[in-house]
């Protein structure tokens, strides 16, 4: 009897095991990575640049920010966008009640952050990171992480961080130190504002000595390395490759990229955004907000003209975001 028994539940036990899921955090809720749809994985929406030091709710009006910012997603909406990764860390203007009410009024699913952005003379870092050492930092994201940030019932789905654009300072270091630590705890995937290769290639280590596998880091702003050398080297090695500050001026750069990541077989580990938005609260009216439409309207068709394939687009904006930002512990193996 248990025999027949352990026979007739076997196969709802393995079908149980084959349709679990990895889950992507949004300001809504985990969703199944599967259900990501296309996305940009570089955004902004508000960013504050006045300082740690003097930033907080108070410097902006919630409903004037809506207002301004939500024509901007309902047009991607339209456009066939379903996410939108939302890049700006604690101290620079993140408002976690701000974009659960804007996912909430486009139907987009906004993705947000803990950690810290620590160049610039650490302009926008609070006095705590100097002192603490890098399990206390990792302590207060892994707190967000599992409790939610501040009072707001919303969840970060991954962990932002910034360093300087040259070798890293000490402060880089331990704001890198803190994010491996918070991966290791949470599997939230690190994205670092970073730029050239010297700084990614320094951040590969630290998360090598930690255990981390490089799949975990995404080298942000990597368009500002001119040798792709660099870049393959990163994503043979599993990191992300992120080129995005897309604009119409840079078409050539990008479709070139694509094309040389595809001969290389490693077009499954580039990602494409605009590093747009930008509502600053110190403006009238927000300034100037760059819309997210140019992938669109420019990068997709150029792509396809140079001889992509629609495939090879849902790679590129669908299941390669999904890939990076489902929660997953990338370690090396012992």
């Amino acid at each position: 009897m248990k025999k027949t028994l352990l026979f007739l539940l076997l196969p709802v036990f393995l079908m149980t095991c084959q349709t679990q899921e990895s889950q992507i955090i949004t300001v809504n809720g985990a969703i199944p990575a599967s259900e990501i749809g296309k996305t940009l994985h570089h955004e902004h929406i508000l960013v504050d640049f006045i300082g740690a030091d003097s930033t907080g709710y108070h410097r902006w009006n919630k409903s004037e920010v809506v207002k301004k910012v939500l024509p901007y997603l309902l047009e991607i909406k339209q456009m066939g966008y379903k996410t939108l990764v939302e890049c700006t860390p604690e101290y620079l203007g993140r408002d976690p009640e701000l974009l659960k009410i804007l996912s909430e009024k486009s139907g987009l699913q906004i993705i947000t952050n803990v950690g810290y952005y620590s160049p610039w003379n650490g302009k926008f870092l609070p006095k705590h990171c100097y002192s603490e050492t890098p399990l206390q930092l990792a302590d207060r994201w892994i707190k967000q992480a599992t409790n939610g940030i501040e009072d707001s019932e919303v969840y970060p789905g991954f962990i932002k961080i910034a360093v300087e654009r040259a070798p890293l300072k000490p402060i880089n270091a331990k704001v890198v130190e803190a994010a491996c630590l918070t991966h290791k705890a949470t599997g939230l995937t690190i994205m670092s504002h970073t730029g050239l290769a010297v700084p990614a290639f320094q951040q590969i280590e630290i998360l090598k000595r930690y255990g981390v596998h490089p799949s975990a880091f995404i080298w942000t702003h990597a368009n500002n390395e001119k040798d792709n050398n660099k870049h393959i080297e990163a994503a043979r090695m599993g990191a992300w490759i992120a080129f995005d500050k897309f604009m119409e001026q840079d078409l050539k750069e990008y479709v070139d990229f694509a094309l040389l990541m595809k001969k290389e077989g490693l077009l499954d580990k580039v990602l494409f955004s605009h590093d747009a938005g930008w509502f600053d609260p110190a403006k009238p009216n927000g300034g100037t907000f760059r819309g997210y439409t140019a992938i669109d309207n420019f990068l997709i068709p150029a792509l396809l003209e140079s001889g992509l394939s629609q495939p090879d687009i849902h790679q590129l904006f669908v299941v390669n975001p999904a890939q990076a930002f489902k929660i997953n512990k990338r370690l090396l193996p012992n």
